[in-house]
């Protein structure tokens, strides 16, 4: 089913595990999807043509950071975000309620929204539903999400289900705010902390909105995997079948194909290009740290399974080299093979799923393999 400026098209199963189409104003995007963090408006280190190589559809850019600097209006006076960053597809951007989140030392809630202080200027600064929605569509971007508000994990049934409450007032006022429904979908964010009952509610409640698409927000912010399955297993099946679901920064590649095994369709994090510019390498044979001693003459690539221009051209040696000298190209570089690595993960994972399941016990365990920290 569509809407204005947003359809999703299934094409495929495998239990609850989908294959689809997300149709943005932009671009397709294949399902599943991970999207590279764009967060200032780049994904660091790495060029967009590149970011293409690798096998990225669609990016994340942060409302938070872009309001600060350059500001949306500098955005939009440059053309909007794509043409700002020469990104030829999607978009999609945080509403900045994790930003602020991150930010509680020096922010105050209220039910308006949240009142902070600018880490830039000291400038008293306020972000509401409403303003959130007009920065992201000032931005241009597909997909704008809606503002909500993120607490502490572990915190009590009380809390959460007031904060949940919010989250819901606030995603209402953020969908009376649009002005360009037309051509920026809003996706609400579903909350609840690790308390079931809280989760299926606020899943079902939202469910009955019809909105463009559907966030499970609040997790990866140390709960842990088991946790964080537990509470997608109660989310997912109260979500409409024919919206994309997208899984709020996530994650470690064992943690993606669970999720898709749990019919999630979109994920972000910073994860492999962070683990790039630190030296660590996200390969079939498991996580490995090419800072370590024994890759010095090492003239094998990072992953010999890997197609990736890194692995075409460089050898693990090389890479150790440039690392141990403070090299920008080995984060670069590096960054590069990370990406494109969860990129082919999630090919696999929709030729698997389109497959009925062939090779996706192979692919879980490389994945776990891959998402055990490398030793020094």
């Amino acid at each position: 089913m569509a809407t204005p400026c947003c359809s999703f098209e299934l094409t495929a199963r495998f239990d609850a595990a989908r294959v689809g189409v997300l149709h943005l104003p932009n671009g397709d995007v294949p399902t599943p999807c991970f999207m590279p963090v764009g967060t200032r408006g780049t994904v660091r280190g790495v060029d967009p043509l590149e970011l293409r190589q690798t096998g990225a559809s669609m990016v994340l850019a942060n409302t938070y950071h872009l309001w600060e600097r350059p500001g949306e209006h500098t955005v939009a006076a440059l053309g909007g975000v794509r043409a700002f960053m020469g990104w030829d597809g999607p978009v999609l951007t945080d509403s900045g309620g994790y930003q602020v989140f991150s930010l509680r030392d020096r922010t105050k809630v209220t039910e308006e929204g949240v009142r902070f202080r600018s880490g830039l200027d000291g400038t008293l600064r306020n972000l509401t539903p409403e303003v959130s929605v007009r920065i992201q569509e000032t931005l241009g971007v597909d997909v704008a999400m809606a503002f909500d508000e993120c607490i502490e994990v572990p915190a009590t049934y009380e809390r959460v289900a007031k904060s949940t409450e919010r989250t819901t007032r606030w995603l209402h006022r953020g969908l009376a705010a649009r002005e360009h429904a037309d051509r920026t979908a809003l996706f609400g964010i579903v909350q609840g902390g690790l308390f079931e009952e809280l989760r299926a509610a606020h899943a079902q409640e939202l469910s009955a909105l019809n909105l463009d698409g559907y966030a499970i927000g609040g997790l990866s912010v140390g709960e842990g995997h088991e946790a964080m399955m537990q509470m997608v297993d109660v989310t997912t099946p109260r979500l409409p079948q024919d919206r994309v679901r997208y899984l709020m920064g996530v994650g470690h590649p064992h943690d993606i194909v669970q999720a898709v095994l749990r019919g999630v369709d979109l994920f972000d994090c910073v994860l492999p290009s962070r683990a790039g510019r630190h030296a660590h390498a996200y390969t079939s044979v498991g996580r490995l740290n090419l800072k370590n001693v024994k890759f010095a003459v090492d003239r094998g690539p990072v992953d010999p399974a890997c197609a990736c221009t890194t692995c075409a051209r460089f050898s693990r040696g090389y890479l150790r080299h440039l690392f141990q000298s403070q090299e920008q190209l080995g984060a670069r570089l590096l960054s590069i093979h990370n990406l494109h690595y969860y990129q082919h993960i999630m090919a696999r994972l929709r030729a698997a799923i389109a497959a009925s399941g062939e090779g996706m016990g192979a692919l879980a365990e490389e994945a776990r393999r891959a998402s055990v920290a490398a030793s020094d």
